[in-house]
């Protein structure tokens, strides 16, 4: 009988990570444009409950992606755990407990937006708070979501600080470029949530931030996801 070798090969934890960070990308893009931009005005909380109503199967929509976007980030976090570890086995340790912390604090995020529907589904809460105060709940509940986003970005930050120093002492594993990229995007990330800890007038400065963020986090992580889906490591 023939003996197998089931130690599956560095390609193939390439092409998972590759394949499971575009997928993300597809559906946080989704959720991002078509629910949080789409359906949730800040200052408006009557407007965004309105909308929520009257969209509901997309709200319902953007939070069944944002689900199957944590799935990916547990795969992904074993995936690039894996193609890392060659590199140091503890640093490698280290960026998989900062990404699956920030999983769970975005899974506990995400509790806001179902709690959300519950109070605008339920006629019973309509004897308890006026409209207006129903209203008022409703953004409360999404300002909970986003300011547990934001705390979780902190620790994705570092996660993405680790994998970059860890691409870039790799020696060619993966492109060193790349490496520099993450840590570039590691940095907005950083700076952004920081921003909006300690600046009252952190809207005045959006625009600069969201630039800060998304340029240097576009091309990093679109370039390791499609490197490692189309090239893949290179085995030593």
């Amino acid at each position: 009988m023939t003996n197998l070798n089931t130690e599956a090969s560095p390609i193939y934890y390439a092409r998972i990570a590759g394949f499971g960070l575009l997928l993300m990308a597809v559906l946080a893009m989704f959720s991002n444009f078509s629910v949080l931009n789409g359906l949730i005005i800040p200052d408006d909380a009557a407007t965004t409950a309105n909308n929520i109503i009257t969209n509901e199967l997309l709200f319902r929509s953007g939070i069944v992606s944002f689900v199957i976007v944590l799935m990916l980030d547990v795969l992904i976090t074993w995936a690039l755990y894996v193609l890392l570890k060659p590199v140091n086995k503890n640093l490698a340790m280290l960026a998989a407990l900062f990404r699956l912390v920030y999983t769970a604090i975005f899974g506990v995020a995400l509790y806001h937006f179902l709690n959300v529907l519950q109070l605008l589904s339920g006629a019973e809460y309509l004897k308890v708070f006026t409209t207006e105060q129903l209203h008022a709940q409703v953004m409360l509940l999404i300002n909970a979501f986003n300011n547990g986003w934001l705390i979780g970005l902190v620790f994705f930050g570092f996660h993405l600080l680790v994998v970059g120093y860890l691409i870039i002492k790799s020696g060619g594993y993966i492109p060193k470029l790349i490496g520099i990229f993450l840590i570039l995007s590691a940095a907005g990330y950083l700076i952004d949530s920081f921003a909006h800890f300690l600046l009252p007038n952190y809207d005045d400065y959006k625009t600069i931030f969201l630039l800060i963020v998304a340029i240097p986090g576009v091309i990093g992580e679109l370039s390791l996801a499609f490197w490692l889906l189309i090239k893949g490591v290179k085995v030593q």
